[in-house]
């Protein structure tokens, strides 16, 4: 896949292409129906296919009050933009420049002089150009007098079709630990991704060593608890027993710590990037009475874990 950060860096004589704009946050599943049908306008019409996409949620710069977590680092959303087999990547920086952009602008700078395009694909309640005034109809009447064509891609609604995919209902499933249905979602096993930095030693002293994933990691962390979950690095994967919290029953530990304890194994990861998918929540935070109860239950959970995973190679 061809990556551009910046409308200069597309090569002159680029396309013609099939286009589609959007976050992409998590590449999940409506996303990823979005490019199939992309790729299969591409082929039909013998056009390169490009994803448009964005550096940070427009939020960022418009309300940062209010701009929601990603679910994906623009490095890992590269990554599964790739995986998808789209053809061409640009991801923009949304800045004051970008934001102040008329309808008029965007199309005659991003979609026609850079890319070339001859069919652009949007959802229904797409909007673009200063203050969100483009709309798709403003879209199609630009596209009439540029020379290209729009179609509407219709949204995805799994199970009784009431609610279609998007990364607000992602986010909602992870912080409320539901690993499963967030994972439907995605088409993928929710993953975290960062550097193992010392911890407190406190899972080696009670005999449960863990890898402490560094504070910055990358994705979205779901809720605090005990996931079965499987830790990827160096191209080998490791069934672990993971906690998310602050682990209330020591005092002074930062919340949201990712720790994973890698089952039957013992291997160095300090220093190395690792990812962590997680496969299934387990249960909450719990705070104990003393370290014996603490460690009866780690033995359990791990016991569990060790049985879930078993099943779900």
């Amino acid at each position: 896949m061809d990556f551009f950060t910046d409308t200069a860096a597309v090569p002159e004589g680029f396309g013609p292409s099939a286009v589609t704009i959007g976050k992409f946050d998590g590449v999940h599943l409506g996303h990823r129906a979005v490019i199939a049908e992309l790729e299969q306008a591409a082929r039909a019409r013998d056009l390169v296919s490009a994803v448009v996409t964005f550096d940070r949620h427009p939020l960022a710069i418009l309300r940062p009050d209010a701009v929601p977590m990603s679910l994906t680092s623009n490095r890992q959303k590269r990554e599964l933009l790739d995986q998808t087999g789209v053809e061409a990547t640009l991801m923009l920086t949304f800045d004051d420049r970008l934001r102040r952009l008329t309808p008029d602008e965007f199309v005659d700078h991003i979609l026609v002089e850079s890319l070339q395009a001859e069919v652009v694909l949007v959802g229904t309640d797409f909007r673009f150009g200063v203050g969100g005034s483009g709309s798709v109809d403003t879209l199609r009447e630009l596209g009439r007098l540029r020379g290209f064509d729009v179609d509407l891609i219709p949204d995805v609604r799994p199970g009784d079709g009431t609610r279609r995919v998007s990364s607000s209902w992602i986010r909602e499933l992870l912080d409320a630990g539901k690993i499963d249905e967030a994972a439907v979602l995605l088409g993928r096993q929710p993953s975290v991704r960062g550097v193992v930095v010392h911890g407190e030693m406190r899972g080696r002293e009670l005999g449960f060593p863990t890898a402490n994933l560094e504070p910055r990691s990358e994705g979205f962390v779901p809720a605090d608890g005990v996931y079965a979950a499987r830790v990827t690095v160096g191209g080998r994967v490791y069934d672990a027993a993971v906690s998310v919290g602050n682990n209330p029953t020591f005092d002074g530990v930062p919340e949201k710590q990712v720790e994973a304890h890698l089952l039957d194994v013992s291997v160095d990861l300090y220093g190395q990037e690792v990812t962590v998918s997680f496969i299934r929540y387990i249960r909450g935070n719990l705070r104990f009475e003393g370290l014996e109860p603490l460690i009866a239950q780690m033995r359990a959970d791990v016991d569990e874990i060790r049985e879930l995973l078993a099943v779900t190679a």
